[in-house]
């Protein structure tokens, strides 16, 4: 019987974990995307929107939400431009620091984040039901090893 081709410098059962992982982090992503393009927004605005509700009213300074990002965008700035744009987001100077712009969600950006989760928690359910809670704690603490 053949065997399968492998990546020279990779322990087979290591390669195939890692295009599984590929796989699954590149349909997941996409599920996430479709379901955001339902309420005309992207990901990655999704996930500025519940930066900023994480810390609202407070808000965070572009660096800040950039670090936070889940998938690392190239131009925060042009992200916050768009979510401002549609009243989404609103920017003003820190009272200590006049330099620093610190972005906020507004009631608009909490109402539609409040119609977007229910479909978020739609997608996590799919993937999520089909392991244990033993198998998911194993998983994160692998994820999280490999991000260290």
């Amino acid at each position: 019987m053949p065997q399968k081709a492998t990546h020279a410098g990779l322990d087979p059962l290591a390669s195939e974990a890692f295009v599984a992982l590929l796989r699954v982090a590149g349909r997941l992503l996409h599920d996430l995307n479709a379901a955001c393009a339902e309420h005309d927004i992207t990901h990655d605005q999704y996930n500025v929107l519940r930066i900023l509700r994480g810390v609202h009213p407070q808000g965070h300074p572009r660096y800040e939400i950039a670090a936070r990002l889940v998938s690392r965008a190239p131009d925060v700035t042009r992200l916050l431009d768009r979510l401002e744009k549609r009243g989404l987001v609103a920017r003003g100077w820190h009272p200590e620091n006049r330099r620093l712009s610190i972005a906020r969600i507004t009631p608009a950006g909490l109402a539609l984040l409040a119609a977007v989760d229910p479909r978020i928690d739609q997608v996590a359910a799919a993937y999520t039901a089909h392991l244990s809670e033993t198998e998911w704690r194993q998983l994160g603490r692998a994820c999280q090893r490999m991000l260290a």
